[in-house]
C-alpha cells in the first residue's frame, strides 16, 4: 500500500498532526505529549523560549532533542515590521527558514490582520523564508497569500484557544474545493479529537493545535487521541464518505425475500 505522506515545501512527513509547545505544566509533560502524538513538526515561539538569553533554555533543549521539524512562530506580533524582525531572529537562532507567520489584528479574538499578513508574507518570501501563514478562512485572503508566494495555508477553525471547533464549515469547505492542490492545515480553535477528525474528513491535509493537549488533564493521552483521530479522519476522506440522504435506504432488501431464505426453500 502506498504511503500517504504529508508534503510541505518539498519535505515529507509521516504525521499530519503539528503540535505546539506552549502552556504545558513542565518540559517533561511536553515531551511525553510530543512522543505520544508521534508528530513530526512542533511549533515554538522565540519570545517565550528566547534561547539566546538562556531564558527557557531547558525547554529549548528538550524541543531540540525530539528530532521534530521546528516551526518557529511570530506569535504576538502586531505589525509587519515586528513580524519580519522576529522571523529573522528565529531563523538565526533556530537555524531554519520555516516560519509560522502571525500578525495579530484584534486583541479580543486574536484574529489575524489580513492586510499586514499579506504584506509580511510577501516580504518574508522575498527573503527566502518558507512561510506558513496563520489566517482566517476567507477565500480571497488565502488567494492573496498564495499570489505572494506562500505554498501552505493555515486557516483557523475558530479563534485561538477557544476549543470551538469548525465554526464556519461553509468557508472551510469552500477553501478545500477552490484550492484543491494547496496544502491546507486547520490551525487554532480545535478542542476535541472529534473536531480534528471532522476537519480531516473534509479533506484538510493536517491539524495544528496546542491548548487542547497542553491543558488536558493527561496531555500525553490526549495527544495520542488526537493523533489517532487525525489518522482516522484522513483514512475516511481517502476511503470516500457516503453521501447524505434525505430518505432512508435499507441495507437489507424489503422487496422479495433475502437470498439465504430463498435458497433454504429450494432445498
Amino acid at each position: 500500500m502506498q504511503s500517504d505522506l504529508l508534503t510541505l515545501y518539498g519535505e515529507t512527513f509521516n504525521s499530519r498532526l503539528l503540535l505546539g509547545t506552549a502552556l504545558y505544566p513542565s518540559p517533561q509533560t511536553m515531551l511525553d505529549a510530543i512522543n505520544a502524538s508521534r508528530c513530526d513538526i512542533v511549533t515554538l515561539g522565540l519570545r517565550r523560549q528566547n534561547p539566546k538569553d538562556r531564558d527557557g533554555a531547558q525547554i529549548w533543549e528538550a524541543i531540540k532533542g525530539t528530532g521534530c521539524r521546528l516551526l518557529p512562530n511570530t506569535a504576538g506580533c502586531k505589525t509587519v515590521k515586528e513580524a519580519v524582525n522576529l522571523a529573522e531572529m528565529s531563523r538565526e537562532i533556530f537555524g531554519t527558514p520555516w516560519i509560522k507567520l502571525e500578525v495579530v489584528g484584534d486583541d479580543y479574538n486574536l484574529q489575524p490582520d489580513p492586510f499586514g499578513l499579506v504584506e509580511a508574507a510577501a516580504e518574508l518570501v522575498k527573503r527566502g523564508f518558507k512561510v506558513l501563514p496563520y489566517c482566517t478562512d476567507d477565500l480571497v485572503l488565502c488567494q492573496k497569500l498564495l499570489s505572494v508566494g506562500c505554498e501552505v495555508l493555515m486557516p483557523w477553525g475558530a479563534p485561538i484557544g477557544t476549543g470551538q471547533g469548525l465554526l464556519n464549515k461553509y468557508n472551510l469547505r469552500t477553501l478545500r474545493e477552490r484550492l484543491p492542490d494547496v496544502p491546507l492545515i486547520v490551525d487554532a480553535g480545535i478542542g476535541a479529537p472529534s473536531q480534528a477528525c471532522e476537519a480531516m474528513e473534509m479533506g484538510f491535509d493536517a491539524i495544528l493545535l496546542n491548548t487542547a493537549v497542553a491543558k488536558a488533564q493527561q496531555p500525553a493521552l490526549m495527544a495520542q487521541a488526537f493523533g489517532a483521530a487525525i489518522a482516522a479522519g484522513r483514512a475516511a476522506y481517502k476511503g470516500g464518505l457516503m453521501q447524505k440522504r434525505q430518505t432512508a435506504s435499507p441495507s437489507t432488501p424489503v422487496i422479495g425475500q433475502p437470498f439465504w431464505h430463498q435458497q433454504k426453500q429450494q432445498q
